[in-house]
C-alpha cells in the first residue's frame, strides 16, 4: 500500500512530534546537569567504549535495575533478518557498573555526545540513578529500558541465544563480541556477573 497525502501528512507529523519530545528531552536532562560535574552509569559498552575522558571512576551498584541481554538490535549488533541483542537496565535487582565522573566544563558537550550514542532511535528510557561513591551517594546518567518497549524481548530460550550468538551480525559487529567484551571488561574491573556467564556458555 502506498501512502495517501493524508498517510504522509501523518507520519511525517508523528516524526516531527517524536523528534519534538526528544529534544525537549535532551533540554531537560542538559538543564538538570547545567554548572555541575557529570555522572555517567556504564554497565555495558560504556565499561570498554566511553568514548569521553572522566576525571574519576568507580565501581558502584545501583539498586532497583539489573543487567540484561534483553533488548533487540536490528542495525549495531543484528539486522532484520537476523536480530541481534544489546545490554539494558531492565527494572527489578540491582547492578554492579561504573560510575565516572565528567567535570563540569565538559559535562554538557559529553553528555550531548552521549545522548547521539545511545539515544538515536529513541528506545532507551534516561534516568538520574543514585550511586554510592567515595565522594557520598550521586545520581548518575543512565539508561534503561521499560518491559513495555517493543525493543524488550522477554524470555528467550536457550535455542534462541545460541542462534543468534551463532548468526546475529551488525554494523559493529557480532552480538557474542559484543556480549563477551561487555564480560570481560566486567571481570576486568573485578565485577562477576554470574548471568552472562551463564548465557555466554551457550556459545560454547
Amino acid at each position: 500500500m502506498t501512502d495517501t497525502p493524508a498517510h504522509a501528512a501523518s507520519a511525517h507529523g508523528a516524526d516531527r512530534a517524536a523528534t519534538a519530545f526528544q529534544t525537549d528531552l535532551l533540554d531537560r536532562f542538559r538543564a538538570q546537569a547545567a554548572g555541575r560535574d557529570l555522572w555517567v552509569f556504564g554497565y555495558a559498552s560504556l565499561l570498554w567504549r566511553p568514548e569521553f575522558e572522566a576525571q574519576e571512576q568507580y565501581i558502584t551498584r545501583v539498586w532497583g535495575w539489573h543487567r540484561a541481554l534483553k533488548m533487540w538490535s536490528r542495525l549495531n549488533r543484528g539486522s532484520p533478518d537476523c536480530p541481534g541483542l544489546v545490554f539494558a537496565l531492565l527494572p527489578g535487582g540491582s547492578c554492579q557498573g561504573v560510575a565516572y565522573r565528567v567535570a563540569r566544563d565538559q559535562a554538557d558537550d559529553v553528555l550531548v555526545r552521549l545522548w547521539a550514542r545511545e539515544m538515536p532511535m529513541d528506545v532507551y528510557t534516561p534516568h538520574w540513578l543514585p550511586c554510592d561513591t567515595p565522594q557520598g551517594r550521586v545520581q548518575a546518567l543512565a539508561f534503561t529500558l521499560p518491559r513495555t518497549s517493543p525493543s524488550f524481548t522477554g524470555h528467550l530460550p536457550s535455542e534462541t541465544y545460541r542462534q543468534i550468538f551463532r548468526q546475529a551480525c551488525g554494523r559493529f559487529g557480532t552480538t557474542l563480541d559484543y556480549a563477551r567484551q561487555t564480560y570481560e571488561s566486567l571481570r576486568a574491573h573485578g565485577i562477576e556477573d554470574r548471568a552472562l556467564a551463564a548465557l555466554l556458555r551457550h556459545a560454547d
